[in-house]
């Protein structure tokens, strides 16, 4: 495995709306192995996007379950969704994001505190599944770079980005 170059923000790059992923096949299955290996390499990574890597298919990967957060009560552990989308919601949080590709910025963002998702797995099997709290905003953020959105789009007001403490090494 591999772990890939995060484009950052301002790249023009992140802006591309993805496609479908159509074929589950063995290429596609190394990229992913490689999409998740980037995440875990990465610092904070709970979550990325294909497209942050440049390949603009519609691929997330997100794994909030080592992750400390008072909204992160319960999760699915390791998520790999093609293809997904949201299908219900309910609730609203406002949360501290960050991101991998805006690295030096956190920003306060208004989210569903609950979803119901449906997606492809890593073979191409639909699944569906719901999830609130801190893995729910994580799903939501990386959804937004599937359609060329970044997290400091959606801040509730300019005064709530912020300069990221330094990550401890």
């Amino acid at each position: 495995m591999k772990k890939l170059d995060i484009l950052k923000y301002p790249d023009k790059r992140l802006k591309i709306v993805s496609k479908p992923v159509e074929n589950f096949d063995k290429d596609f299955k190394e990229f992913v192995d490689n999409l998740i290996y980037t995440m875990y390499n990465s610092p904070a990574g709970v979550g990325i996007a294909a497209p942050q890597v440049n390949k603009h298919i519609r691929t997330i990967i997100v794994d909030a379950s080592k992750y400390k957060h008072k909204y992160n009560k319960k999760n699915h552990g390791l998520l790999i969704l093609s293809n997904p989308k949201i299908i219900a919601y309910d609730g609203e949080i406002i949360i501290r994001e960050g991101c991998l590709s805006v690295p030096d910025y956190t920003g306060n963002v208004k989210r569903h505190y609950w979803i119901k998702v449906e997606a492809q797995d890593i073979n191409g099997n639909t699944i569906e599944f719901d999830t609130e709290g801190f893995e729910a905003v994580v799903i939501q953020h990386e959804l937004d770079h599937l359609d060329g959105k970044l997290f400091i789009d959606r801040v509730v007001s300019p005064k709530d980005i912020f300069r990221r403490k330094v990550y401890k090494k």
